[in-house]
């Protein structure tokens, strides 16, 4: 049965794009990926309202209310403890789609999503600011899951062609839950007061309909083959998600993966941490992801307001200017998208960052001029705009497609976890220290991004390879030539040894050494 499945016309791993396909990476983005950009921005509008719940409950407990730092910090609890949540949520990732699977653990995680959307639509009717504050934490355990685990289910159901295009959609969908939560929020809508619960816990919208259409859509093939060994299960998967494409060249390349695994079980955080012949990979995904958080994306959110009203934005309208950064987020997020695959995952992530370290020391130049130059205060607004749009080209995204892609199989959920946990602690770690960074360093505060940025591209152009169009297989023996060059650079003598290079990255052309042919080993 199996061969009469298999027998295709020999030729490379390629497909088009399918309607599976499109539909599982809709569903799961859309379902899980876009309620973290969603639950990013959902607090934002509605502050004030949260505020004066907290209060009122307080004084109807205890006949008094709370003065303003205690209320300042309760909300700013309610805020941070999203991002210790989405922490436990990322340290979880290597066991769930360990026993879950990839498809299994975005299902069983929904129940995450309607425990925490019940939790804070019935909060002010059961007055319980607390309610809230479970919720919020609740939703950031998903959002850990979630921005670990679909990249991944995408990653492995998608062809090698189409694996960048398919990675990004993750991110596009962020993009799209913060514009959405902006949008919602503009007091036309869901702005009031008697509002606030129903726009925290329309979270379980898309969820009820990602779980009530993806159950139906096979598991990853990948996990099926290597991990649970299932080959007619494999097979019935690839049907779905490919057309007429050679189904036997790509389970062929899986069993060569399995092969090589064959004595190695799924590993765990440390060991993956003292394996040393992954110690690039997990650099670059340690460098990549603390990057994307340090890069200053959040303290621009933070400051495009003050920016705004700097550049002469009327207060009330500067509600529907963040809501125009929102439009511009998708469409950067978009031109990524489809460009990847054309482009490659370099120079994305290398020009995004690139851009944005520009534009710190664009706004740095403008805030301390603008006193002096009236139109400096525009330039800032641009910068604002570039950062932003550099930001969801390529940094928003690719980091995550490029853990799924550096790593083989039994590498990669823990690879997510600690990708995933760097995220979100450096995530943390900018939201507490910016306000402090900003009293202290005023407007030269933006030249630290400036730094961090050019300094993560400078890495990604020396060091990671591009993967477009590649094979795990592939990408891997190109990580193992590396290796394999500063071993022989170590116990031979400099002028023996000649590497060569290929794609400008400083690999083996062929993976092969070359050795004087006068040089003789013993």
């Amino acid at each position: 049965m199996a061969e009469e499945v298999l027998i295709i016309s020999p030729g490379k791993i390629s497909s088009h794009l399918t309607s599976s396909l499109l539909a599982v990476a809709f569903l799961t983005s859309f379902g899980s990926s876009m309620l973290y950009g969603y639950n990013l921005a959902v607090v934002n509008s509605p502050a004030g309202y949260i505020k004066d719940f907290y209060n009122r409950t307080v004084v109807s407990r205890n006949g008094t209310g709370l003065n303003e730092e205690a209320l300042t910090l309760m909300y700013s609890l309610t805020v941070s403890v999203f991002a210790i949540g989405g922490l436990i949520g990322s340290l979880m990732v290597g066991t769930l789609v360990t026993k879950f699977g990839r498809k299994g653990t975005v299902v069983n995680s929904t129940v995450l999503v309607f425990l925490a959307g019940s939790l804070m639509g019935f909060s002010r009717i059961c007055g319980s600011p607390e309610m809230v504050i479970f919720g919020r934490f609740i939703t950031g355990i998903h959002s850990g899951i979630s921005l670990s685990v679909v990249p991944m289910y995408l990653g492995e159901i998608a062809p090698k062609n189409l694996r960048g295009f398919l990675g990004l959609m993750p991110s596009n969908f962020i993009c799209a839950g913060v514009f959405s939560a902006q949008v919602l929020g503009l007091h036309e809508l869901l702005g009031k007061e008697e509002h606030w619960p129903l726009f925290l816990s329309l979270v379980v919208v898309p969820t009820f309909i990602q779980l009530m259409l993806l159950p139906w859509f096979p598991e990853s093939p990948r996990y099926l083959l290597i991990e649970k060994h299932n080959v007619h299960a494999t097979i019935t998967a690839l049907k779905w998600y490919r057309a007429k494409c050679n189904i036997q060249a790509e389970i062929e390349e899986m069993q060569e993966e399995q092969r090589s695994l064959s004595s190695v079980e799924t590993v765990s955080v440390w060991q993956l941490l003292l394996d040393h012949t992954v110690h690039w990979q997990v650099l670059s995904v340690v460098v990549i992801n603390i990057g994307m958080q340090l890069s200053g994306i959040d303290a621009i959110w933070f400051y495009t307001n003050d920016i705004f009203e700097n550049a002469g934005i009327l207060a009330p309208e500067i509600q529907y200017t963040t809501v125009g950064t929102g439009a511009i987020e998708i469409v950067a997020g978009l031109i990524g998208c489809f460009t990847i695959e054309r482009l490659g995952r370099r120079p994305l992530i290398i020009g995004g960052f690139g851009v944005m370290g520009m534009c710190c020391a664009g706004i740095t130049l403008s805030l301390i001029l603008q006193t002096h130059v009236p139109f400096m205060k525009y330039v800032s607004v641009g910068c604002v705009v570039g950062i932003i749009a550099g930001f969801c080209i390529g940094p928003a995204g690719v980091p995550f497609l490029i853990t799924a892609e550096l790593f083989k199989q039994s590498h990669r959920p823990a690879a997510y976890t600690v990708g995933g946990s760097l995220n979100w602690m450096s995530n943390f770690t900018i939201g507490f220290i910016f306000p402090f960074l900003q009293m202290s360093a005023g407007s030269y505060c933006y030249l630290v991004f400036c730094v961090i940025c050019l300094s993560v591209a400078i890495y990604v152009y020396f060091v990671i390879p591009e993967t477009k169009n590649k094979t795990f297989v592939e990408i891997s023996q190109m990580f193992a030539t590396k290796e394999a060059v500063e071993e022989s650079q170590a116990f031979t003598h400099p002028d023996q040894l000649k590497l060569k290079k290929m794609n400008g990255y400083g690999s083996l052309e062929n993976g092969s050494l070359e050795f004087d042919s006068s040089s003789s080993c013993p």
